[in-house]
């Protein structure tokens, strides 16, 4: 395996409310384990609220006992999504904060995935393909035919989402399965990238790129002149990397 990750405040904002974790160790009775969040929330809330987020998840796993991906990370991202509402009531500066979260582990040549909000997991080789589904209003009104990919990408709209860590008291995890090849790049990454970046260029710097840190640079260089509206974040994994000659 290889892997390579960043966080990069972008050009337009002052503050960093992105966080990430990947280790390509066990963490608990997980092999490995990759994070993505991308907080929200008044002035350094969604900066708390994603970076807190991760550290509950990180210390949920590692002292889980049971053996099921699925589960260990759903009752992380749970109890994370409980502990962040209790902070939030007790602070009245964090009120209303919030974190996108993303988390992968890989088993063998099985990837799971779960997310919450926007922040995306794709899968690129020959072509490009999203794992995970966006909880915002403009997906859902593509999925409902109200609108295509086109238009959506520049909806005034497009930030606001539907599902988040820290948002309600019950919380909705979305959970993925695939099965990996082993030309297979995995990346996990904050709109800031997919917000700045098409899948097409996205897939053509993964593609021309060598390494995970070259891809990496690269993609958040990208986004960074294509207006870098917002924090970016990647991480890329070759779960096969020192397979492939």
């Amino acid at each position: 395996m290889r892997t390579f990750s960043m966080t990069d405040t972008g050009v337009r904002r002052e503050m960093n409310q992105d966080y990430f974790f990947a280790s390509e160790t066990a963490v608990g009775n997980l092999p490995n384990l990759f994070i993505v969040a991308d907080g929200m929330g008044g002035h350094k809330a969604g900066e708390y609220a994603s970076r807190y987020t991760i550290e509950r998840v990180v210390a949920s796993v590692a002292r889980n006992s049971k053996e099921e991906p699925v589960t260990i990370i759903n009752e992380a991202i749970i109890k994370a999504n409980d502990m962040l509402i209790a902070e939030a009531k007790e602070d009245s500066a964090k009120k209303g904060m919030g974190t996108t979260i993303v988390v992968a582990t890989i088993i063998g040549r099985k990837l799971f995935v779960a997310n919450v909000g926007d922040s995306r997991l794709y899968i690129v080789a020959d072509r490009i393909k999203q794992i995970t589904r966006d909880h915002s209003l403009v997906e859902e009104m593509v999925r409902l035919g109200e609108m295509d990919e086109k238009q959506a990408r520049k909806h005034p709209d497009k930030n606001i989402i539907t599902r988040a860590v820290g948002a309600t008291d019950s919380i909705e995890v979305d959970f993925f399965e695939v099965d990996l090849d082993v030309k297979d790049t995995i990346l996990m990454c904050t709109d800031g990238l997919t917000n700045m970046v098409d899948d097409a260029q996205i897939k053509e710097i993964i593609s021309v790129g060598q390494k995970p840190k070259e891809q990496v640079t690269n993609l958040v260089k990208a986004a960074n002149l294509n207006g870098g509206k917002d924090n970016i974040t990647a991480i890329v994994i070759k779960p096969f990397g020192d397979e492939v000659k």
